[in-house]
Protein backbone atom coordinates (compact mmCIF):
# COMPACT_ATOMS: atom_id res chain seq x y z
CA UNK A 1 0.00 0.00 0.00
CA UNK A 2 2.97 2.30 0.56
CA UNK A 3 3.81 2.28 -3.15
CA UNK A 4 0.30 3.43 -3.97
CA UNK A 5 0.53 6.35 -1.58
CA UNK A 6 3.87 7.46 -3.04
CA UNK A 7 2.52 8.13 -6.54
CA UNK A 8 -0.41 10.02 -5.07
CA UNK A 9 1.94 12.22 -3.05
CA UNK A 10 4.19 12.75 -6.07
CA UNK A 11 1.31 13.73 -8.35
CA UNK A 12 0.66 17.42 -8.86
CA UNK A 13 -3.02 17.35 -7.93
CA UNK A 14 -5.17 20.43 -7.65
CA UNK A 15 -7.36 19.46 -4.74
CA UNK A 16 -11.04 20.12 -5.26
CA UNK A 17 -10.80 21.04 -8.94
CA UNK A 18 -12.85 18.11 -10.21
CA UNK A 19 -15.29 18.38 -7.31
CA UNK A 20 -15.89 22.02 -8.22
CA UNK A 21 -16.60 21.03 -11.83
CA UNK A 22 -19.05 18.37 -10.66
CA UNK A 23 -20.86 20.80 -8.34
CA UNK A 24 -21.03 23.40 -11.12
CA UNK A 25 -22.74 20.76 -13.26
CA UNK A 26 -25.16 20.03 -10.40
CA UNK A 27 -23.90 16.48 -9.87
CA UNK A 28 -21.90 14.43 -7.44
CA UNK A 29 -18.30 13.53 -8.19
CA UNK A 30 -18.92 9.93 -9.24
CA UNK A 31 -22.01 10.84 -11.24
CA UNK A 32 -20.07 13.52 -13.12
CA UNK A 33 -17.12 11.16 -13.63
CA UNK A 34 -19.43 8.61 -15.24
CA UNK A 35 -20.89 11.27 -17.55
CA UNK A 36 -17.48 12.61 -18.58
CA UNK A 37 -16.00 9.19 -19.35
CA UNK A 38 -18.86 8.08 -21.58
CA UNK A 39 -18.03 7.74 -25.27
CA UNK A 40 -18.87 10.89 -27.20
CA UNK A 41 -18.35 13.21 -24.24
CA UNK A 42 -17.31 16.73 -25.23
CA UNK A 43 -15.25 17.23 -22.04
CA UNK A 44 -11.60 18.25 -22.31
CA UNK A 45 -8.84 15.68 -22.06
CA UNK A 46 -7.82 17.12 -18.68
CA UNK A 47 -11.35 16.71 -17.30
CA UNK A 48 -11.50 13.14 -18.61
CA UNK A 49 -8.21 12.33 -16.87
CA UNK A 50 -9.53 13.85 -13.65
CA UNK A 51 -12.66 11.69 -13.97
CA UNK A 52 -10.63 8.52 -14.38
CA UNK A 53 -8.56 9.49 -11.34
CA UNK A 54 -11.72 10.12 -9.31
CA UNK A 55 -12.99 6.66 -10.22
CA UNK A 56 -9.62 5.14 -9.27
CA UNK A 57 -9.65 6.87 -5.87
CA UNK A 58 -13.17 5.56 -5.28
CA UNK A 59 -12.03 2.01 -6.01
CA UNK A 60 -9.04 2.47 -3.69
CA UNK A 61 -11.27 3.62 -0.85
CA UNK A 62 -13.38 0.46 -1.16
CA UNK A 63 -10.29 -1.66 -0.50
CA UNK A 64 -9.87 -0.34 3.03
Amino acid sequence: MAVVREWIKAANLKKGAFTAKAKAAGMGVQEYAAKVTKPGSQASAKTKKQAVLAKTFKKMSKGK
